[in-house]
């Protein structure tokens, strides 16, 4: 029945958006680089398409009004790292591009060490490094 899945987040620029997310190092779809009414984000080794899609577009395709992000969390995205060097570096590029770090990076229970982050439009991301060595049985 399902063959992939897609994630759609609404965006105030996608010139913008496109540009912040290119440079904390993810990878935009080929298919998408020169189009001005979506952006596709590829993420992880399974590829995870998260799209970028102007606000009103966006509320088009959704039918109802888009979440205020200054004051609530409709999702939480959470991805991996390899390393706690790794959620630093990419909590570093998050602030140069632009974006605001509303969890620090530390270790969580000993066995993740983590942060968190909100793009340029506020939607909230977190990144892991999880030592699975030490994560309790």
């Amino acid at each position: 029945m399902t063959k992939e899945l897609w994630l759609n987040l609404p965006v105030k620029d996608l010139s913008k958006s496109k540009e912040f997310f290119s440079k904390i190092g993810f990878a935009l779809h080929p298919h998408h680089m020169n189009n001005s009414e979506m952006a596709g984000l590829v993420i992880g080794d399974n590829k995870v398409m998260v799209m970028l899609f102007p606000e009103s577009a966006f509320k088009g395709f959704a039918g109802n009004e888009i979440a205020d992000t200054t004051k609530g969390t409709e999702v939480l995205f959470s991805i991996d790292a390899a390393s706690p060097e790794e959620v630093d570096e990419l909590v570093r590029k998050v602030v140069n591009a632009g974006g605001t770090v509303y969890g620090e990076p530390g270790y969580k229970n000993g066995w993740m060490y983590g942060a968190g982050f909100a793009d340029l439009d506020g939607h909230r991301w977190n990144v892991l490094y999880m030592d699975m060595d030490k994560m309790p049985h």
